[in-house]
């Protein structure tokens, strides 16, 4: 064999060598840490597993309760409704960001200009280091758009406007992006379909960033809800002071639509991914609001085949004690417990075999599940979810969103597993809260 012969060949060896560590030398195990999933605060987890989902063998089935085996992946679920304390720091963050932008625009120092990352579809990196001085006379001037302007204050008090209060975020819409009309062709290098934008309209897919989508969101809670969602009642001490007493800080929040429960979740995901980033570690799952299948998998615990999440066919124990926050005895809504007649404190009363409070009564909660009537006859029987993102001018029959576990304000019926009832997405009621949901990884370590 020639010189030259054995120096291509050599060439080539060194070359594939290369190559192969250049594109695999991350997936080396010998270079990786273990990786072991944090048990995140708060939340209980939840084992995957199989179930009959909807209503049991001795209640009447109609067209859109029926039953349906179906099967899902492990989660993590928060083990209470997210509380106005809980919220209530999402409500001051975002507060917190936008008085930080008027800032940089008198103060540049509340504005990072060069840290390395860039910006994201414009959005400034803020110096979260400097405090937000709101006494000083000199910020309250440069912040003055933030405030109620002077023509609505009370007494002249110079307060945030909660109208105001606006979060932005961008999420993936993995829907459209999947399908086969929208593939990327690797010959003309480029996309050959269309997406449809939030507004409802179609355009054709420049690139990866079409399916990118933008959300603005109003954040502060409909506090007008309990006035506005009974009549002839007087709920005025509620509606002034539910949401931000500190009294009511260990209470469901209330008053938010889907769309902010959502944003809650977007923000409690950023949080988290920056935690984790200050470790260099892997980013985990991200927070979300439950699936139908998944809400009801959870509120059952392992009693597959049980009318309520305490494993009973009985709305109180056998002492005759009941055993959530609902409306017994046709109005007396004290019967239940000496804490009150709308909602009480979150995990006042036991919770279900899987360590979760309040799966039934309390507040109902918003899941990430559109409703429909035939949905069980559609959805897959492996993580089923029926889905579908209202645009503005659709009509109110496809922005219809499944609400469980009914309310303090809700007969006994509501609270029962298989019950399935539903709100419109852009509603606020004094009586729908949420809790959050985060995928688990298949890993071993839950096993142990």
């Amino acid at each position: 064999m020639g010189k030259k012969t054995v120096i291509f060949l050599f060439a080539i060896v060194l070359f594939s060598s290369c190559k192969k560590d250049m594109m695999f030398n991350y997936l080396d195990p010998d270079d990786q840490e273990p990786f072991y999933e944090p048990v995140p605060f708060g939340m209980s987890y939840i084992e995957r597993g199989s179930y009959v989902m909807g209503p049991e063998d001795n209640e009447l089935q109609s067209e859109y309760n029926k039953t349906r085996r179906v099967s899902v992946e492990a989660f993590w679920m928060d083990d209470t409704e997210i509380t106005n304390n809980e919220y209530r720091q999402f409500v001051f963050w975002v507060r917190d960001s936008i008085a930080r932008q008027l800032l940089a625009e008198s103060f540049p120092e509340y504005l990072i200009t060069d840290d390395g990352k860039g910006t994201f579809y414009d959005v400034p990196t803020l110096n979260w280091e400097l405090p937000i001085e709101w006494g000083n006379k000199d910020f309250q001037a440069a912040m003055e758009e933030i405030y109620v302007p002077e023509t609505e204050r009370f007494y002249y008090k110079k307060l945030v406007d909660p109208r105001k209060l606006y979060y932005n975020y961008h999420w993936v819409d993995y829907k459209q992006a999947a399908k086969r009309t929208n593939s990327y062709d690797f010959e003309t290098q480029s996309y050959q379909g269309t997406v449809l934008t939030q507004d409802g309209e179609k355009v054709p897919i420049e690139n990866r960033s079409s399916f990118i989508m933008k959300e603005t969101t109003h954040i502060y809670p409909d506090t007008l809800c309990w006035v506005r969602d009974y009549t002839y009642s007087y709920n005025e001490p509620l509606t002034k002071k539910y949401f931000w007493h500190v009294a009511f800080d260990d209470y469901p929040v209330v008053g938010v639509t889907w769309k902010q429960a959502k944003a809650f979740c977007n923000w409690r995901t950023k949080l988290m991914n920056e935690y984790q980033g200050k470790f260099e570690v892997p980013e985990l799952h991200d927070y979300r609001l439950p699936t139908e299948a998944e809400w009801e998998y959870a509120a059952r615990g392992s009693n597959e085949r049980t009318l309520y999440p305490w494993g009973s066919y009985y709305a109180a124990n056998h002492y005759g004690c009941y055993v959530a926050n609902f409306k017994p005895r046709r109005g007396n809504y004290v019967a239940d417990s000496n804490m009150g007649c709308t909602t009480v404190k979150v995990g006042s009363f036991d919770p279900n075999n899987v360590r979760l409070y309040d799966m039934a009564g309390n507040v109902s909660e918003w899941t990430s599940s559109a409703f429909y009537e035939s949905a069980y006859d559609a959805i897959s029987d492996f993580n089923p979810m029926m889905e579908y993102e209202a645009l503005p001018n659709d009509p109110p029959v496809l922005k219809r969103k499944v609400v469980r576990g009914g309310s303090w304000k809700d007969v006994a019926y509501y609270l029962r597993n298989g019950t399935r009832t539903y709100e419109y997405q852009d509603s606020a009621k004094s009586y729908i809260g949420f809790r959050c949901v985060r995928t688990s990884f298949k890993d071993e370590y839950h096993n142990q």
